[in-house]
């Protein structure tokens, strides 16, 4: 995919997170594309990716503004650093403006996307919506499972 390609891909992405649009979104990844988000977990083809956007981003807030900064291709592998932001719908928020930033990347194929993985410290984005210390604290521990898990026996975890 060239840098042009990619840019306009991104555009398209944002426009439809921002619009709500489930299957303008849904329509930009393979038919059995996944969309893996740190909140909500991984769903996997067009009309799960559509009710992702739908049913959780939308149940859960409004207004979002979602900014991509510094995208770079090479071949089937896009990143961009980002800036993305929502005014909460949650009880413990409901009307506060949540903002973070994160980086996110994108295997490509046939230009569309394969799979969409994106990486942000969560703790700032929930501390915004007021979540209790002890609820941040569950949270956190369920990615330090699931890290520890996916690298269990490697390099990382062994000495």
């Amino acid at each position: 995919m060239r840098q042009s390609e990619f840019e306009d891909l991104l555009a398209q992405f944002t426009a439809a997170v921002e619009g709500g649009g489930g299957a303008a979104l849904a329509a930009l990844f393979t038919e059995d594309g996944i969309y893996h988000d740190v909140f909500y977990g991984a769903f996997e083809g067009r009309e799960k990716i559509a009710e992702m956007l739908e049913d959780h981003f939308w149940a859960h807030g409004e207004a979002y503004r979602w900014v991509m900064h510094e995208p770079v291709v090479s071949g089937d592998i896009g990143y961009a650093h980002w800036t993305f932001s929502f005014t909460s719908k949650l009880p413990e928020a409901a009307g506060e403006r949540v903002v973070w930033d994160g980086m996110s990347r994108f295997q490509i194929q046939g230009g569309l996307i394969v799979h969409y993985k994106e990486m942000f410290d969560t703790a700032i984005a929930l501390r915004q919506t007021n979540f209790p210390a002890d609820r941040i604290a569950r949270v956190a521990d369920k990615h330090v499972s699931r890290l520890r898990a996916r690298e269990a026996g490697g390099e990382h975890l062994t000495q």
